[in-house]
């Protein structure tokens, strides 16, 4: 990348979740797992690393391990709303890339952050970016909340779904799951958080289908890999801890 395509992270992470409040301070091997995705992403050779919250504990954890805050509100619709706050806050330009790394992915491969942001600045015609791998396993494709995207010749998002897309009338098409990570302008995220949710968006509770509803491409990084899945459920922490063992 280029000087001028440098990116920053910034990690959204609230305190209260109906699965598992709390989330961010797990403990993962001595330390939050918000500091553990902090140190993911600083990992990535991200210019910045910062961490939105509207949580003073979660703030509190996150200085204590050397990494920056930014105080965001509290009545926050989406990650993505909190997102153009904190950049607001940090005064940063228009063409300054983010990615935004979830706060309960303490898995996340540096290398697939800094993919994200490169397929970003190489193409300008292009809004947000993002990544998928394949699905192997017939529980996956037919599980709603393991989210499908579907691509086309040149790698952009043509849908997102819950379903199983595309359908296999004839023969076995490739399947991709979508992770949530995702790399935007600051300049399009201003206007990404004002537009008017899409109808799609509502039916399948899928947030970036109100960019495609709008006429904004998605590129897609497909990773050679499976992108680990994030924390969900204290069952899902149990699991990540055996990895990281």
């Amino acid at each position: 990348m280029s000087p001028a395509a440098q990116f920053c992270v910034i990690i959204p992470a609230r305190y209260a979740s109906s699965r598992f409040p709390g989330k961010p301070l797990a403990d993962l091997g001595g330390k939050p797992m918000v500091v553990r995705v902090c140190e993911r992403a600083a990992a990535s050779r991200a210019a910045g690393v910062h961490v939105a919250t509207d949580d003073e504990r979660i703030a509190a954890a996150v200085r204590a391990h050397g990494f920056s805050v930014v105080m965001t509100r509290a009545d926050h619709a989406s990650g993505t709303d909190r997102l153009a706050e904190a950049a607001r806050m940090l005064g940063l330009p228009a063409e300054q890339i983010i990615v935004n790394v979830q706060g309960d992915e303490p898995l996340i491969a540096p290398a697939l952050i800094r993919q994200v942001a490169e397929r970003l600045a190489a193409e300008h015609g292009v809004s947000i970016a993002t990544a998928c791998h394949a699905i192997h396993d017939a529980p996956s494709l037919e599980n709603p909340n393991v989210v499908k995207v579907a691509l086309d010749a040149r790698g952009h998002a043509l849908y997102f779904s819950r379903s199983r897309i595309p359908y296999p009338r004839e023969g076995e098409p490739a399947c991709y799951r979508h992770a949530g990570i995702y790399a935007y302008r600051v300049g399009f995220l201003e206007h990404y958080a004002a537009l008017a949710p899409a109808p799609l968006e509502q039916a399948e509770a899928l947030e970036q289908l109100r960019a495609l509803w709008h006429g904004h491409r998605i590129a897609v990084v497909v990773s050679e890999s499976d992108i680990p899945p994030g924390v969900d459920t204290p069952d899902d922490l149990t699991a990540v801890l055996r990895m990281l063992r």
